[in-house]
């Protein structure tokens, strides 16, 4: 039986934390720029993180899954579990809306979302994993990144609001997505239905890339990582990087960096026997993920988020070093709870699994 990867778990785990970091900042106007998204084109740190995350969900399917497929364990049943998982993580995340929705007056009912589409990612990345060749998953990856393009160009532009990917979604779920343009009316959001393709494309690099893990292949991780890295950039000179749109320059560029990352880690956790950080959150990733989520929901509506941080944070703060450093102090701290709560989740080996 393949040991459980550290560096797995570390990646995912560093990954997580990272998004808590970026989503919970004390005061939403005073941010550093590492720490958000790019207004449109473009990729920030931040803009890393949900497509690390997709990746690691496909690793993470090629070390679990992929050795009972290869020891001829029923695809029917693997798949039965796979897409019950999915639909559970994905419901997750349209319950959390609701909540949303309903405890936050300023709120408005959304359907799509992060763990909606982790949802859907896994349950692609699962079904290839079970019933396709490693030819057929490369296949496929083209096939989806080309088809994309080909798309998008179709639209006719890549402006927020207009172009296709935010007219189909517009059309889909009507005013149930992120925001919509007061002006106009038109409706976007960044984890629509068709942006649902090219992320299951990062997903499937994931998988590609455990395999590769798997079997030692560090060089082979490597070589893809730089190759992907240059196809990548060379393309994003006529189809721009963008999260929003998550265009097929962008899932090649953050699909390097995320096997470089995994390199990295596997290097230092796996074979360097550092200390493998960020392994307890990668245990209860989407329980941190989700409960953060829901703690961001009920303190606001309970009436506490703001004077916690006034008090907590902004009061003593800001006058001492500014807003930015009380902003990001509260987003640190916020990140710490949620370690403590997973250090404990770990100490009693609970490791919530939806």
């Amino acid at each position: 039986m393949l040991r459980r990867l550290g560096s797995v778990d570390a990646l995912r785990g560093c990954t997580v934390a990272l998004m808590l970091l970026v989503n919970d900042p004390g005061d939403g106007e005073h941010v550093y720029w590492p720490l958000v998204h790019a207004q449109w084109h473009g990729c920030t740190p931040t803009d890393l993180m949900f497509p690390f995350f997709l990746f690691v969900v496909g690793v993470s399917i090629a070390l679990a899954i992929g050795p009972r497929v290869e020891r001829g364990e029923d695809k029917g049943a693997l798949t039965r579990a796979a897409m019950m998982r999915a639909s559970r993580i994905l419901l997750l995340g349209v319950a959390i809306n609701v909540l949303a929705w309903l405890a936050m007056p300023e709120a408005h009912l959304r359907f799509p979302g992060v763990l909606q589409r982790i949802g859907v990612c896994f349950a692609g990345a699962a079904w290839f994993a079970i019933y396709s060749s490693v030819r057929a998953q490369w296949a496929a990856i083209v096939a989806i990144l080309l088809g994309y393009w080909a798309l998008l160009l179709a639209g006719g532009t890549l402006e927020p609001f207009v172009n296709i990917v935010d007219r189909v979604d517009f059309a889909i779920f009507g005013h149930a997505v992120y925001q919509t343009d007061p002006i106009t009316g038109r409706g976007h959001d960044p984890e629509g239905l068709l942006g649902c393709f090219p992320s299951l494309a990062t997903s499937l690099l994931g998988l590609r890339a455990g395999q590769w893990l798997r079997d030692g292949k560090v060089k082979a991780l490597l070589t893809m990582s730089v190759l992907l890295l240059v196809l990548g950039g060379a393309w994003s000179l006529v189809f721009p990087l963008n999260k929003n749109l998550w265009t097929s320059s962008f899932v090649l560029w953050t699909g390097g960096l995320a096997m470089l990352a995994l390199v990295l880690f596997h290097l230092l956790v796996d074979r360097g026997e550092w200390p493998a950080v960020g392994r307890r959150f990668g245990m209860n990733a989407v329980a941190a993920y989700a409960g953060s989520e829901l703690m961001q929901i009920l303190m606001p509506a309970l009436g506490i988020q703001q004077p916690l941080y006034q008090h907590a944070f902004a009061g003593w703060i800001t006058p001492l070093a500014g807003p930015y450093i009380a902003s990001l102090a509260y987003a640190l701290a916020f990140v710490a709870v949620w370690w403590l709560i997973v250090v404990a989740l770990d100490r009693r080996k609970i490791h919530l699994k939806l």
